[in-house]
């Protein structure tokens, strides 16, 4: 598929929509225990190439299902069918017929840049958390909760990852928009990955001493060693955390630490029920992030992660995405490079600080 998506800026206002991944047309190529990966010249699994995490699994389980935790074919259809239009930024405007200056440029992108997919996860379950049981994520602690109430995430250092859509937001500088239009970090790379938007493309290369986890939203390659050398000291921290992996079998196992105070812990799944607990939550300093690649079949991947905070939620939780080989190339995402979007915003703040100060 040509993508002329890569030449698109960050959509922040999409974020919040958190999808995941697979495809019903490809049945075929379901995981098999007994699959036998190919090999590299080290002997270890081959996870090189270019992967595509698109998918329309919710995150989290809704509510509606209670317990079920897998749908049936119809169930997962119908499903799907809602999903494509919840995510159809056409449909959408069509529904809303809104024509104020927010939604004229806050949405101005048709669904031409949009590109979450349309299928969902082969093995129909009802969410991508597996654990814990419910598929929901766990409790935030009362501390979480104050934090976000108090819309910490807001308050240097500005740990959001957007700032388009908030109402009534007058950015005072650059420091203060979300880490997204600042381009130091996305909705969708992480780590861990979310699938999202656009862009929910990654390529895995291995050498004999690393392996290369390169996304392609954000454009930012992630080097891991897996030489048995240790973490960095603790006190150097990283946006994207200092990662060290090692091999379980036919499974490469990667644990990240030290990601900086900077960064938050997890980006949540959207909540219209309650506005004050949508965005992000927790610090990267208190964050530790398991992941797991396991080859298991020809075409896939399954990628667990598991998201270690006791500050933040009241026990860990895990979410699989299977990743699907895919022939497109790997597009540059020059965040900076003809990005207006930070001077349009931070004019835009000071011209309506001078509108609002002359109407005194």
């Amino acid at each position: 598929m040509t993508r002329v998506r890569q030449l698109l800026p960050k959509i922040g206002l999409m974020a919040a929509l958190v999808f995941s991944i697979a495809t019903n047309s490809e049945a075929k190529q379901t995981e098999s225990t007994s699959y036998e990966p190919p090999r590299n010249s080290l002997g270890q699994p081959n996870l090189q190439g270019v992967w595509d995490f698109r998918t329309l699994t919710p995150l989290e389980r809704p509510k509606s299902l209670g317990n079920k935790a897998v749908f049936t074919a119809a169930e997962q259809a119908a499903f799907r069918t809602a999903a494509v239009d919840a995510t159809d930024v056409d449909k959408l405007r069509e529904k809303t017929a809104k024509t104020d200056a927010a939604t004229d440029i806050e949405g101005a992108y048709n669904n031409f840049w949009m590109d979450y997919g349309t299928t969902m996860n082969e093995d129909r379950r009802t969410s991508l958390i597996i654990d814990p049981p419910n598929g929901r994520m766990p409790k935030l602690t009362k501390e979480a909760v104050a934090r976000m109430k108090a819309d910490q995430a807001r308050i240097p250092p500005v740990r959001a990852i957007v700032s388009i859509g908030i109402v009534n937001f007058l950015p005072a500088g650059p420091e203060t928009l979300g880490l997204s239009e600042r381009c130091l970090l996305s909705f969708n790379a992480g780590p861990p990955l979310i699938p999202s938007a656009y862009n929910n493309n990654l390529r895995i290369i291995q050498t004999p001493k690393h392996v290369v986890i390169f996304t392609e939203m954000i454009h930012d390659a992630r080097i891991v060693p897996i030489d048995g050398s240790p973490h960095l000291p603790a006190e150097m921290t990283k946006w994207t955390g200092d990662s060290r992996g090692h091999w379980e079998g036919n499974t490469l196992v990667v644990e990240t630490t030290n990601f900086t105070g900077k960064t938050p812990t997890f980006q949540l799944p959207l909540n219209l029920n309650e506005p004050e607990m949508n965005g992000v939550v927790g610090t990267g300093e208190n964050f530790t992030l398991i992941e797991r690649f396991t080859r298991t079949s020809d075409s896939r991947v399954i990628y667990e992660y598991t998201v270690k905070d006791s500050s933040t939620f009241t026990k860990p939780f895990t979410a699989a995405i299977p990743l699907k080989a895919t022939e497109d190339q790997m597009f540059e995402y020059a965040c900076h490079e003809g990005n207006h979007g930070a001077a349009g915003m931070l004019s835009g703040a000071r011209q309506a600080e001078k509108e609002a100060a002359a109407a005194l």
